[in-house]
């Protein structure tokens, strides 16, 4: 059975590797499709799809030897996707956005505008820090970490790489945390306008890692209630780190809402140390079927085009 992966972070965001590199460790687990859904940006999904195409042109052309393992690659997609960041009731809820018009001008247009408020919050974090006698800029962020939309991440990475932390997560308890004195919110849209967006491009939106939002289950059901009325499509019900019960609770919530089940590792590469692409800690698996069952919602499709064309 094939398997998949439908969130996924590059060095355009807070992940560690590139796009490219990326689609190479696919291609070793044994994928046949991953999303890339970098935070807010769209950056790499060009640069993953060529490497994936390339990639598929040496399979058919009978170019490439066995796996190490002796398996035989597989072809593979590169979903173009996004994690938009919004706001609810003081929450940070994240909507992923599958099979997206990454190219369409007004979500060009409303992508720039969240790379300005993140620029915006940036700037004022880093002067924050300086009064804590961190020797920190914007211009040295971007400098660090070349080309990535920079998050709270990236700045635990410099902090611990110049020795202001013995770890990550010292790095957001002392500096970077919500109820840190240095830390500054940014503008961020409502889930809502998110699942808008998503369905204006001509995409699949998904809500990512419900349980991680510790809402309780009557206020969760609330919000999962809204987001179906703005057009939500699919729940990420199989998720790296739910339980047992916790992917059962999802599942139910899908069914209840009518909503397909997404999953993902939200892998980082070194970021996130120990959580694998395509297995997360271990005991993650993604059937492809989760995918087809999803690109049945697709907006004229049976969703079976859209990945030859992203093979192709």
């Amino acid at each position: 059975m094939n398997i998949v992966d439908l969130h996924v972070h590059s060095n355009k965001s807070d992940g560690s590797l590139t796009p490219s590199e990326l689609v190479a460790l696919a291609v070793k687990k044994g994928l046949s499709a991953f999303a890339l859904t970098d935070h807010d940006t769209t950056d790499g999904i060009s640069q993953a799809q060529e490497a994936a195409q390339e990639h598929n042109r040496r399979l058919a052309a009978g170019q490439l030897p066995p796996l190490p393992d002796g398996r035989q690659p597989l072809p593979l997609a590169v979903i173009p996707g996004i994690e938009f960041s919004t706001e609810y009731q003081g929450k940070d809820i994240h909507i992923l956005g599958l099979y997206i018009d990454y190219e369409a001008p007004f979500f060009l247009d409303r992508i720039r505008a969240f790379t300005d408020s993140r620029i915006g919050r940036n700037i004022k974090m880093c002067a924050n820090l300086q009064t804590a006698g961190i020797d920190i800029s914007y211009e040295k962020l971007l400098e660090a970490f070349p080309c990535a939309v920079i998050t709270r991440s990236h700045y635990a990475r410099y902090l611990l790489e110049h020795g202001y932390v013995q770890s990550l997560p010292e790095a957001f308890d002392r500096y970077l945390g919500d109820h840190s004195k240095y830390f500054v919110p940014r503008e961020k849209v409502t889930p809502e306008q998110a699942v808008e967006l998503i369905l204006q491009a001509g995409g699949i939106p998904v809500l990512a890692h419900p349980t991680l939002y510790h809402m309780g289950n009557a206020a969760l059901e609330t919000l999962i209630g809204r987001l179906k009325k703005a057009g939500l499509i699919g729940i990420e019900a199989i998720y790296s780190t739910y339980s047992a019960g916790e992917e059962r609770q999802m599942r139910a919530l899908a069914s209840k809402y009518g909503l397909c089940i997404s999953g993902g590792s939200d892998f980082h590469g070194d970021n996130k140390p120990g959580l694998e692409l395509a297995t997360g800690y271990g005991r993650l698996f993604i059937p492809e079927e989760v995918l087809e069952t999803l690109k049945r919602h697709l907006p004229g499709s049976t969703g079976r085009d859209h990945d030859a064309a992203i093979r192709a």
